[in-house]
């Protein structure tokens, strides 16, 4: 039956796609000034911020997965995801990718992975699903500083997205049942038995790895950014076609409240839409739900997002469904979560926080170049400290483990 269904859908897909770019070419006809404005929006938002914030971290990860110290990493960190996520170690780096640069570069670094050989079409589409957050830079600067106005705001929605996140990564494989990933077989060729001492593991799966890549750093080098920037490039097109999509709906469906409309199909632009309304919303109890609405649309983080990574990741044939009830979930646990931890988060002064940006340097609810650079230095000491609570949690996991099969 599941495999007739998926015959049926292959099939259909084609011309369902002919047909929504049929009715999206006469949409566009009909109404040119209101799609060209709105593509103009998602091009300013894409090109002034989404661009230059991702592009240095997407070439960064490519070339150190290329390097080996993805592999490293993943030795360090397969405790926390074998036995927390059901995952491969090697999905270390990538969940902590995901987790600092958003979804364009966990998208791309389950695609590495999955061209080595490092994990199977089905954990492919079970770290993509856990891997897939917002990223640092909208939630700071662009959601907490030139929306809210508040960077406190920024850090509280972060902190509340990470933690919604992880929770459904561990919560996912236990309503599937599914079990626990065997131990580390992503190093094709290796000899080296587990009960040999960790740093001696890192340094084997490092080399290994660099060894089956064997590209120079000149090639790597342009392959990671010829990569990077193509990845980017779509990740753009869909932006602007979504801004035009959503214009065409609230343009046909007047009384569909924007929020909806924005919120479901695009991050970015529904994140702007709600940021707006918990600004003007009168009543404190008002301005929590829409925050709480905010947080569960940054974790569904729209179709847009949706189909970007069913593009990056089309060899490894990923199951739209599921991942879209990864994503439902996620914003299910980010709106119950925002309403249960927001005024804790927020009772945190925001003079102990650092700030990247001002409100000033936002204009029109656009972020400037020099703002996105200018953060980038505290966003890599966000980075390392994250990584470092990962592993340290994985070295806890670890000890747990140890101790109990010794005393059983």
């Amino acid at each position: 039956m599941n495999v007739k269904i998926r015959r049926i859908a292959s099939d259909t897909a084609p011309y369902l796609s002919g047909a929504f770019a049929i009715l999206l070419a006469i949409a566009i006809v009909s109404s040119p000034e209101s799609s060209f404005q709105a593509s103009l929006r998602g091009l300013k938002l894409w090109w002034n911020l989404v661009f230059p914030a991702l592009l240095p971290f997407l070439i960064l990860s490519e070339m150190l997965t290329a390097s080996g110290f993805t592999h490293g990493l993943g030795v360090m960190l397969e405790p926390l995801m074998r036995r927390v996520f059901r995952l491969p170690g090697a999905g270390g780096w990538t969940l902590w990718m995901g987790l600092t640069t958003g979804f364009p570069g966990g998208a791309q670094g389950v695609l590495q992975l999955h061209k080595q050989g490092s994990i199977t079409d089905k954990e492919a589409g079970r770290l993509a699903a856990l891997v897939h957050f917002a990223s640092p830079v909208t939630l700071l600067i662009v959601v907490g500083v030139a929306f809210l106005h508040s960077p406190a705001a920024g850090y509280g929605l972060l902190a509340i997205h990470w933690l919604s996140g992880l929770l459904v990564g561990f919560t996912v494989p236990l309503l599937r049942g599914s079990p626990q990933a065997p131990e580390q077989k992503i190093y094709v060729q290796s000899n080296s038995p587990n009960k040999k001492p960790l740093y001696t593991r890192v340094v084997h799966a490092a080399t290994e790895a660099r060894l089956q890549d064997g590209r120079s750093f000149g090639k790597l080098l342009g392959d990671s950014v010829g990569s990077s920037v193509q990845n980017l490039m779509i990740v753009g097109g869909y932006m602007i076609m979504f801004a035009v999509v959503i214009s065409i709906v609230q343009g046909l469906l007047p009384d569909l409240p924007e929020i909806l409309t924005s919120g479901l199909l695009e991050i970015h632009l529904g994140a702007h839409t709600l940021s707006e309304v918990s600004i003007t919303a009168p009543v404190a109890s008002a301005g929590m739900f829409s925050l709480a609405l905010l947080s569960a649309a940054l974790g569904w983080s729209g179709l847009c997002a949706h189909l970007q990574v069913m593009t990056v990741l089309k060899s490894a044939q990923i199951r739209f469904l599921p991942f879209a009830a990864v994503r439902l979930l996620h914003g299910l646990y980010a709106f119950i979560l925002t309403l249960v931890l927001w005024r804790p988060f927020m009772s945190i002064q925001e003079a102990v926080l650092p700030t990247f940006a001002s409100p000033e340097t936002a204009q029109a609810g656009w972020i400037r170049f020099s703002t996105v650079w200018s953060s980038i230095p505290s966003l890599f000491g966000l980075q390392f400290l994250l990584m470092l609570s990962l592993l340290m949690l994985s070295a806890v996991i670890a000890a747990v483990t140890f101790f109990r099969r010794r005393f059983d």
